[in-house]
């Protein structure tokens, strides 16, 4: 492949968990000539063929620069989300759906051949009965409590339009499970436990109990193996939406086993008004519609990945939880200030 048909690549929230798989994997790509990370704060973090500026997709001063950044991109993956404030749902909107459009549009205007777009199992509305997986043409309804399932359904349909509108950009939706690993810990933590909470309390010996409650069962994957899941996206000339989950399926057995842990059988209801109670005042960061939405996921089904982007998970979902653990309990984290641990603080 010669330099000029080598791909300019521009990716938004370029410094989070999938960002900084994402980008170190198409810094090892030979047919990325280069490539451009886009965030609300510039990182330290240094490769060879990567720009870094600062952009905030919220602001709409900030569009023309967006504008002029994907100006000569030939393909652009968006992943920049918010997950936080949850006590503020018109802020995440503001971030995460408006900070969308203003991308989409972008890309319309510059005619950018390609779009990958993070969306997420929880764009789909509740699975069957009976937990079977489902494809990518289940709907893609949400779960109309929680501001992150809303917003990702919302997306879905905004690109549904925006496909219609821009058949000359090849657009690409990536639907992963949860995505872990070592260096995103801190970051999790932080997101859904709060910055106080202690990663020393995930080691075993502090977890001796796992409730089991109805409805928990859900899919992991190691994030660098979602990450070439997105590479390949890129690279292959395949439109639509991908599905990506490892196995095995993740249930009470399976953490109970993981933690050394016992199941112990705990009423949903209690479960939540814990939550609620904790959100409430300010205890607790992930708010109590975001648990009623995870017991609501659908499982799914990875067939079409593995086909036609000959993609395969490298780990297994235990492996992933368990590097997300270990980086849980040694303060993991990566040299942007989303990932930041004891390691890069």
């Amino acid at each position: 492949m010669s330099p000029s048909e080598r791909l300019r690549v521009v990716v938004t929230g370029a410094t989070g968990n999938v960002g900084t798989s994402l980008m170190r994997a198409l810094e090892r790509e030979p047919r990325v000539a280069s490539v451009l990370g886009l965030a609300r704060r510039r990182p330290q973090l240094a490769l060879e063929r990567t720009e870094w500026a600062e952009v905030d997709l919220s602001r709409e001063g900030d569009a023309p620069r967006l504008a002029q950044y994907v100006a000569d991109a030939d393909a652009v993956v968006h992943l920049a989300w918010r997950f936080q404030p949850t006590h503020d749902p018109v802020e995440t909107w503001r971030a995460n759906v408006l900070g969308s459009v203003r991308v989409f549009d972008a890309v319309a205007a510059a005619r950018v051949p390609v779009l990958v777009c993070a969306s997420s199992v929880g764009a789909y509305s509740p699975g069957p009965e009976g937990g079977a997986p489902v494809s990518e043409g289940w709907p893609t309804h949400g779960w109309p409590g929680a501001a992150y399932t809303r917003e990702k359904a919302y997306l879905e349909r905004v690109l549904d339009t925006f496909e219609r509108d821009h058949p000359q950009t090849r657009v690409v939706r990536m639907r992963p499970c949860f995505l872990f690993k070592e260096e995103s810990a801190s970051e999790q933590r932080r997101i859904f436990a709060g910055r106080w909470f202690p990663g020393q309390l995930f080691r075993p010996e502090f977890v001796p109990l796992v409730p089991e409650l109805s409805g928990l069962s859900f899919q992991a994957l190691h994030t660098d193996d979602a990450a070439d899941a997105y590479r390949r996206a890129l690279l292959r000339d395949v439109r639509g939406p991908f599905n990506l989950a490892a196995e095995p399926v993740v249930d009470v057995e399976v953490l109970a086993d993981m933690l050394g842990a016992r199941p112990v059988k705990v009423p949903n209801s209690a479960v939540r008004g814990a939550l609620s109670a904790a959100w409430r005042m300010r205890l607790l960061p992930a708010s109590p519609d975001l648990f009623d939405a995870v017991l609501r996921l659908p499982l799914l089904a990875t067939d079409r990945a593995r086909h036609e982007l000959g993609w395969e998970p490298s780990r297994t979902s235990v492996e992933a939880l368990e590097a997300f653990l270990r980086g849980a309990r040694t303060g993991g984290g990566d040299a942007t200030e989303p990932m930041a641990g004891r390691r890069f603080g």
